[in-house]
């Protein structure tokens, strides 16, 4: 039997499936903790980072916000793929961001410790890459592992079959359930409203390769429960027709509130004021893929962004992974934001940056220590909060639902399964 969520119900259930999502593993709490890394930016005492040129940057680049994106016009790449906390900022904070994501992902799949250091030595290296002299900025020609090679693989031999098998229910309906939650009345109109703007209409008809003024139609609407950074914001899932009769195609449109962000920026750049501008502008300069399909607007007074999902987009899951797939996965994805970070600069701009990065190397460690010890910290920080979230809020859950205190070690496999 399927419960119904009723909007006042909503920002109690999200919260309620942040808490059990982050407790699944200490990587899982870094995807969901950004705050706590921002927070350790703010930090006097922490690890002094270079300031590196004010360029776009993903502010929130953990793996997880990685992956195949579809460019709208048959392109497939691995590119930034969750741009909410875009800032024109300081590269460096991405790489740190990465760096301890890659750190967590080694530690939950049992890694040794001499790997983690191993994978910062190729991220380094593979974001370097991007900045070489002989490197046309922003070539994305790197050799693809194997591990990422097979989701590639996997994403290009997606159709709108697949999504609509995973997405969409019976005649074209969104099924209402744990996923997708009802609208009220106002919601429900205001997003009709909201597709009858030419921009908008714009984007949909291009995108399926429509005329100008096909026909746009609503065929169903509902709040999408979806990840942890939609917490209290604005999520919907929009089916839409396009075209009539035996024409008709269908894409599924994903809104998003767009909030101020929590990344730090350089104050003397010039960033779009609306959250929704600069979400777009970002997703433009570092993931083109998906920048090009993507629209700022107003809904219910609130900037949101909207772009149709496309089969292609994956989120990457590297758990799991052998010590030799993990070195290798590291310097790609590192790859992949300098591709993104380097086709914004000049070549005097990427050489300076280039050498600034590589500045404090030494005979013993491929990495910059600046690097190595921040991750380091970070690592410390958020391996002793994921525990007291366990604490707070996954034992809990267990005694509720009548479990001994014994059972605490499985908290991990149970809430991941859950």
């Amino acid at each position: 039997m399927k419960t119904t969520v009723l909007p006042a119900d909503r920002l109690r259930l999200l919260l309620a499936h942040k808490n059990t999502k982050m407790a699944a593993s200490a990587h899982a709490y870094v995807r969901g903790s950004t705050k706590r890394f921002y927070e350790w930016l703010d930090r006097a005492d922490r690890v002094e980072l270079p300031s590196g040129p004010p360029i776009w940057i993903c502010g929130d680049c953990h793996v997880g916000n990685l992956g195949p994106v579809g460019s709208g016009q048959g392109g497939l790449a691995i590119q930034i793929r969750d741009l909410d906390q875009t800032v024109i900022g300081n590269p460096a904070h991405d790489l740190v961001r990465l760096g301890l994501s890659l750190a967590m992902a080694a530690r939950s799949s049992d890694l040794p410790g001499v790997v983690t250091a191993l994978m910062i030595e190729s991220m380094v290296e593979g974001y370097a890459s991007a900045f070489r002299p002989d490197v046309a900025p922003g070539d994305d020609g790197a050799e693809v592992p194997r591990t990422i090679g097979l989701a590639l693989h996997a994403a290009s031999r997606r159709s709108w079959k697949h999504l609509a098998d995973e997405r969409i229910e019976g005649e074209a309906v969104l099924p209402l359930g744990s996923r997708f939650w009802p609208l009220s009345e106002d919601e429900r109109e205001k997003v009709e409203e909201f597709f009858d703007q030419d921009d908008v209409r714009e984007l949909v008809t291009v995108l399926r390769q429509g005329r100008d003024r096909e026909r746009v139609t609503v065929k169903d609407a509902a709040y999408w429960r979806k990840g942890c950074s939609s917490l209290g914001r604005l999520r919907i899932a929009v089916l839409l027709q396009i075209g009539r009769g035996s024409e008709r195609r269908y894409a599924l449109m994903d809104i998003k509130e767009a909030a101020a962000a929590a990344a730090p920026y350089d104050q003397s750049s010039h960033m779009p004021a609306d959250p929704a501008d600069r979400v777009k502008a970002g997703a433009t300069a570092l993931s083109p893929h998906l920048g090009s399909r993507m629209v700022a607007g107003r809904l219910l007074g609130r900037p949101v962004f909207v772009r149709e999902l496309l089969p292609q987009d994956l989120k990457l899951e590297i758990e799991g992974l052998t010590q030799e797939e993990a070195v290798t996965v590291a310097g790609f994805l590192a790859g992949v934001v300098g591709t993104a970070h380097a086709r914004q600069l000049n070549a005097a701009d990427r050489a300076r940056w280039l050498g600034e990065l590589c500045s404090s190397r030494n005979a013993s460690f491929e990495a910059p220590s600046w690097l190595w010890n921040a991750v380091v910290d970070l690592v410390a920080i958020h391996e002793a909060a994921y525990l007291e979230h366990c604490r707070r809020f996954a034992l809990k859950g267990q005694r509720e639902n009548g479990l001994a205190s014994s059972d605490a070690d499985d908290i991990a496999l149970t809430t991941s399964a859950s």
